[in-house]
């Protein structure tokens, strides 16, 4: 009975959570295949792929390497020292890293358009490049994320882990990468996933930092809702900005199932036991 009452009550929250994620787009996917959808008509009157054509046209597959190409640089900078902070919040701070905590959540507390704008004229300043700044600005706002889930993933484990790989024959460096590193893999998946997707999902860093000169999807996408009648095309945008951040999340769930060891069920029967002559 217990049982069929937890089925039961995972199964409505699935369906609630694909609830409240499915009806929000469903008017975009109502006018991602429209041509005309005016008041007072529930459904559109004129079924159509213009919207998708106006994208392509407007460079949505070049915005869509962009935002990749964004969303794997930011990643690539900001996991590495995620997982040196993480480290050193799960085995070094015990249970009061406040300092460090306090230093992590500045980019989280600040506003990115404030943030943009002081910055703005320092790295203008500074002689980096556009796509650089960009890139370094949207790694500070992912390293929180990188940290605290890198340090999730070293609290669950012993740092003896390390001292008894040096003990049987291992170096330092091979201690991290052939021992530590692999027993949190999954969290340093998750750790690179939302630093992408901090990349990804970017617009105000992007607009402000790289003055214009980047243009990603989300970019497009704003572009597109700033105009009136262009419900179509910023219906596709958004769809095709959607796709591949769902994908990639799919994926890393799949990756991170396969990494997981199995659990094995011990065997209960007693061993025969030995025959004396």
């Amino acid at each position: 009975m217990n049982r069929w009452v937890r089925d039961v009550g995972g199964a409505v929250l699935v369906a609630t959570v694909v609830a409240l994620l499915a009806v929000p787009l469903l008017p975009v996917l109502l006018w991602a295949a429209a041509d005309r959808w005016s008041f007072p008509a529930v459904l559109p009157q004129v079924w159509g792929f213009g919207g998708w054509s106006d994208a392509l046209a407007a460079g949505l597959p070049a915005a869509l390497a962009r935002s990749t190409a964004l969303g794997l640089a930011v990643a690539a900078v900001a996991t590495p020292p995620g997982v040196l902070i993480g480290m050193v919040l799960g085995w070094r701070l015990g249970h009061r890293p406040r300092l460090l905590v306090t230093v992590l959540l500045v980019p989280l507390i600040l506003p990115p358009f404030a943030v943009a704008m002081g910055l703005d004229v320092i790295l203008i300043r500074a002689g980096l490049p556009g796509t650089v700044a960009v890139v370094l600005v949207l790694a500070a706002f992912a390293l929180p994320y990188t940290s605290y889930t890198s340090a999730t993933g070293f609290a669950r484990i012993s740092p003896q882990l390390d001292e008894q790989a040096r003990a049987l024959g291992a170096t330092p460096r091979q201690a991290h990468t052939r021992v530590v590193l692999p027993a949190i893999r999954g969290s340093i998946l998750v750790a690179a996933l939302l630093a992408f997707l901090v990349g990804w999902s970017d617009y105000v860093v992007t607009v402000l930092i790289g003055g214009g000169q980047l243009i990603t999807a989300p970019v497009l996408l704003g572009a597109a809702a700033a105009g009136s009648g262009n419900e179509p095309i910023t219906a596709a945008l958004a769809l095709a900005a959607l796709v591949p951040p769902v994908l990639l999340v799919t994926a890393a769930a799949a990756a991170r199932r396969v990494g997981r060891p199995r659990r094995t069920t011990p065997d209960l029967d007693p061993a025969p036991e030995r025959t004396r002559r």
